[in-house]
């Protein structure tokens, strides 16, 4: 697919907004301090006999292309589990765009600005760069970075393994959206240079599932080199599986699809997945990850598979064995991770039947030591807590451990939430602190968090530690307040309304997971 817009010819003050970069010219928009370009092609569109494929090299364009507007986001329901894109938003399978942010200042900086990745999250179902997360400027107001977000494929077309159904004739690849992670990265190592970006000052982040990525990525062989350091904010950390599962995901799906096309019934599996409507694979997508919590408790469908090549093991095994890559790391997760996961989202372990088949599992002999753990919590937070322990905050600690033998970790815990949300009995919960992190603290979500009081307090942990991931990302720490995390200490900031560092908080809660899960 070209795209061919008139020739311009570059002339002052266009010219610092015209960027030659892989694949053509692209005219950027001076906002408010700001120069930005947006939807920026980093490969080419995964479309027809693209589809379920590795992501290929850009398609080259003639003239300028307007770099003005947000690309399309990827194919998504908007409404599902988790709240998608409006109707409204243009959305497609070509959807693999990139967008940066730089100040409109120049650097003094002979190598250029250190540069910021930003991946969005949303279980790998929903969301996209023109999220509020994916805008960034309060970060690069600073004057200190540049700014980079991007789109990559959902759901089935991203994170659903359908390599078994690959035939010589057409190939279907496995870890699409991660690939293409790798190749919005290989994007910026070789273009950000044209935007006053260091390619070899990189810092990779994200929270949720795009913290997950950001942990895969570094256990990505792939991705050696095109990042320098790493942020992963509340990770489902041990979300990724071999075939065994994904395989039997892979057959449900396509006995959804085929149910929802009763004409397609002589179609092979591959034929059905390579001519399949959008609305449909998205449809079944829905309908399969709804189911996935259940059958099989503590797992979610979507999401990167062990394929032994693209992604050789899993992200705590490559910590554990020392072959991820050893750069710093920042990883942290929220007080109350699990109490966001009710109603329509409630994938996690939470319910009896899903908590006893995590129990069945674990040693008969920890069985009682975690059940008096969570004993002494309220009744109703010790399931959602349980839930979120098991998926985001254990592991995470097992993340710091295994790491930090090889490279430097900085751990953290987010405490704070407004008044209402601890009437609300939600407080800290799952993704609360990127509002305060992206001060996006005017919106109607935001506003109304903090009806009852605690909006400057939460502004101002906000900016608290915005400041700390600048400076990792500048210098490679963060404030010389914040120690390193190790196994003997285990270090950590706690984010509050005063921050504090704590050696080993809930250690006696960790002590009981290391036991439940000795092998996790």
């Amino acid at each position: 697919m070209t795209v061919t817009l008139p020739e311009v010819v570059p002339t002052s003050p266009r010219s610092r907004l015209d960027v030659r970069v892989t694949g053509g010219i692209v005219r950027g928009v001076d906002a408010e301090r700001i120069l930005a370009w947006r939807g920026i092609p980093y490969a080419a569109p995964p479309v027809g006999d693209l589809r379920f494929r590795a992501p290929q090299p850009v398609v080259p364009w003639e003239g300028v292309r307007d770099a003005s507007r947000f690309g399309r986001v990827a194919p998504q329901p908007y409404k599902s589990q988790f709240k998608g894109a409006r109707p409204r938003v243009p959305a497609g399978e070509d959807c693999l765009s990139v967008n940066v942010l730089r100040p409109a200042t120049a650097t003094r900086k002979r190598l250029g600005r250190p540069v910021m990745v930003f991946i969005h999250g949303g279980g790998y179902s929903v969301g996209s760069s023109q999220d509020f997360t994916g805008r960034g400027e309060s970060f690069v107001r600073t004057g200190r970075v540049v700014y980079v977000s991007f789109n990559y494929r959902l759901g089935a077309l991203g994170y659903l393994d359908f390599s078994r159904y690959s035939t010589p004739e057409r190939p279907l690849e496995s870890n699409l959206g991660l690939r293409d992670q790798v190749a919005a990265l290989r994007w910026v190592h070789e273009n950000i240079r044209a935007f006053g970006g260091n390619p070899h000052n990189v810092t990779v982040f994200g929270e949720s599932a795009g913290a997950n990525a950001v942990l895969h990525l570094m256990a990505t062989p792939a991705a050696e080199g095109l990042f320098t350091r790493a942020i992963a904010q509340s990770p489902p950390t041990s979300a990724s599986f071999s075939h065994l599962l994904t395989d039997g995901w892979a057959a449900e799906f396509v006995a959804e699809l085929r149910s929802q096309r009763p004409d397609a019934s002589a179609l092979s599996p591959n034929d059905l997945l390579t001519s399949g409507a959008v609305a449909d694979l998205t449809r079944a997508s829905v309908a399969l990850q709804a189911r996935t919590p259940d059958a099989n408790p503590g797992t979610f469908c979507l999401i990167p598979v062990i394929d032994g090549d693209f992604l050789p093991e899993r992200p705590l095994d490559a910590f554990r064995h020392g072959t991820a890559h050893r750069v710093p790391l920042i990883i942290g997760t929220n007080e109350r991770e699990g109490s966001l996961f009710r109603g329509r989202v409630d994938i996690l372990p939470k319910s009896p039947m899903r908590i006893a088949a995590i129990f069945d599992h674990a040693p008969v002999s920890s069985h009682d030591a975690m059940r008096t753990v969570y004993a002494t919590l309220p009744a109703k937070r010790s399931s959602s807590d349980f839930g979120g322990d098991f998926v985001f905050w254990y592991p995470s600690l097992q993340i710091g451990d295994f790491h930090s033998r090889a490279a430097p970790v900085y751990a953290y815990r987010f405490d704070l939430a407004p008044r209402l949300m601890h009437m609300l009995g939600i407080g800290a919960t799952h993704g609360i602190e990127l509002f305060a992190l992206f001060d996006h603290v005017d919106g109607p979500t935001a506003r109304a968090m903090s009806l009852l009081g605690g909006r400057e307090l939460f502004i101002n942990a906000g900016e608290r530690m915005r400041l700390h991931w600048l400076r990792f990302a500048c210098t490679g720490r963060p404030d010389d307040s914040w120690p390193t995390y190790t196994e003997s200490d285990r270090l950590t900031l706690i984010i509050d309304e005063t921050d504090r560092i704590e050696s080993d908080p809930r250690g006696e809660r960790r002590a009981v997971w290391q036991e439940f899960l000795p092998n996790f």
